[in-house]
């Protein structure tokens, strides 16, 4: 049987892209986005700041970092999940993101959790 992770961390990602707020003609598309961190290790860990890089189809890439998440530094205990939803503009109906978050666990060690890249498109630009 294989061991558990002492250090796991599980993202979900749903995307939304938000017309009443976008102004295509004025390049600026938003986007929502929804994001669950579930604890699948064996300690507990703290949220403690996020990276975002976020890249829209002409290359522009945007970097974000910062504290928490939506004003919140979650506690996860193992098997704990906490979503929260933010949302961001870009100036190309389709682009990416991706990043990590910067943990602490209960036990002082510091970790990394990868954001997988995930594609923020407008309705029917991506076939």
């Amino acid at each position: 049987m294989a061991e558990a992770k002492k250090y796991a961390i599980e993202i979900r990602v749903q995307t939304q892209y938000l017309p009443e707020q976008s102004e295509p003609e004025a390049g600026r598309h938003v986007f929502s986005y929804t994001i669950a961190i579930t604890n699948a290790g064996t300690v507990a860990a703290q949220l403690i700041s996020r990276h975002w890089i976020i890249t829209d189809a002409d290359g522009t890439v945007q970097e974000v970092r910062g504290l928490g998440v939506v004003g919140h530094q979650p506690l996860l205990q193992p098997g704990q999940s906490f979503e929260y939803s933010s949302g961001c503009s870009l100036a190309t109906p389709v682009g990416t993101m991706q990043g990590s978050y910067q943990m602490v666990a209960e036990d002082g060690e510091q970790f990394e959790a990868p954001i997988p890249e995930f594609v923020l498109s407008m309705p029917r630009t991506l076939h």
